[in-house]
């Protein structure tokens, strides 16, 4: 029997990691994202300035990042597209919305994580919470959405070596991170196109008003700005100044019952292993206040739409790239 390609419209219902041996109905296609307002995104995505999800929508995200990029430039915070902003934003132009890149047995490897089951003693028997297909990796790879690349290319593109395909332009211009850091977090940042230049931070604000994270550096200057969830009405985000003691990269989480308010009856403690789709994604920053940390997620769509245990969630690849800006003893202000 031949086997049909993988295409990346399938992968969206069936996922990458086993070729399809009958013809499904196709996906309705989404729609194709604003040319116009992906352009903005890459571009404040480039700056630290995160809309999240790069999916050329307008929206509460891109208006809060418009808002970061105002503020560190000296411009009212409109949160809109206004003529100062499109002044300071002109110099960046050139920077394309897509570029086409060559798919790679690297890009389009595991090990996946297909099924995931949603419990966590059932998690914990698992080697690693990984990406459930390659679509799913490229969506974090490229801070975008498996939708958006589909909407990018066509449902009928193969998932192949040498097969080119178009995604937003964050594929990152420098992978020289420092040696000292561990390999296997050296290849989460590649993965995740973190760029090995980054600006240090001085200290960190959580603002629940805004629902963002906001970087400054020793001079008091806005450098970075991140789309975060944070906290929720059983587990309020602590007010006060608390201290980053420092990162655990691509980290297991300690599952415990206790703490968490929606734990089902009967559960156990559990040590879920390492991975991107693990409750707190690729990296923990751990914070002086007892079982708290900024982390990543699993579910990079809904930050700053959904709830958390009281912690700080990021996409993956925003809090990698605070992990990489920040240091122990770095201050975290947690404010309303």
């Amino acid at each position: 029997m031949t086997r049909k390609p993988i295409l990346l419209a399938a992968c969206l219902a069936f996922g990458a990691s086993s070729p399809l041996v009958a013809a499904p109905a196709k996906p309705q296609a989404p729609s194709a994202p604003d040319q116009a307002v992906l352009h903005v995104q890459v571009i404040l995505d480039h700056l630290g300035f995160s809309p999240g999800v790069l999916d050329g929508k307008p929206g509460m995200s891109l208006t809060a990042a418009l808002k970061g990029f105002q503020q560190s430039r000296g411009l009212g915070a409109s949160g809109k597209l206004d003529k100062p902003t499109q002044a300071a934003l002109q110099q960046y132009a050139n920077m394309p919305a897509t570029q086409t890149i060559t798919l790679t047995p690297a890009i389009l490897g595991g090990p996946f994580t297909n099924p995931l089951p949603k419990q966590p003693a059932e998690q914990a028997k698992l080697p690693q919470l990984g990406y459930r297909n390659a679509m799913e990796k490229m969506g974090e790879m490229f801070h975008t959405t498996p939708a958006v690349l589909v909407a990018l290319n066509s449902g009928d593109t193969r998932l192949a070596p040498g097969v080119k395909i178009t995604v937003p332009a964050v594929v990152a211009t420098n992978r020289n991170y420092d040696p000292k850091l561990p390999e296997k977090w050296r290849q989460t940042l590649s993965t995740l196109n973190v760029d090995a230049q980054q600006p240090q931070a001085a200290k960190v604000v959580v603002d629940k008003s805004d629902s963002v994270l906001r970087a400054y550096d020793a001079s008091g200057k806005l450098i970075a700005q991140f789309q975060a969830t944070m906290g929720s009405k059983h587990d309020p985000l602590p007010i006060g100044t608390w201290k980053i003691l420092g990162p655990a990269y691509n980290p297991p989480f300690h599952y415990n019952p206790k703490l968490f308010w929606d734990a089902k009856k009967g559960e156990k403690k559990a040590t879920l292993p390492p991975g991107p789709n693990g409750p707190v994604g690729v990296v923990w920053l751990d914070l002086s206040k007892e079982h708290y940390g900024i982390h990543g997620t699993p579910e990079p769509t809904t930050i700053g739409r959904a709830e958390s245990h009281g912690c700080i969630r990021l996409a993956n690849w925003n809090a990698a790239r605070l992990a990489m800006m920040v240091k122990p003893g770095t201050p975290a202000i947690f404010q309303e």
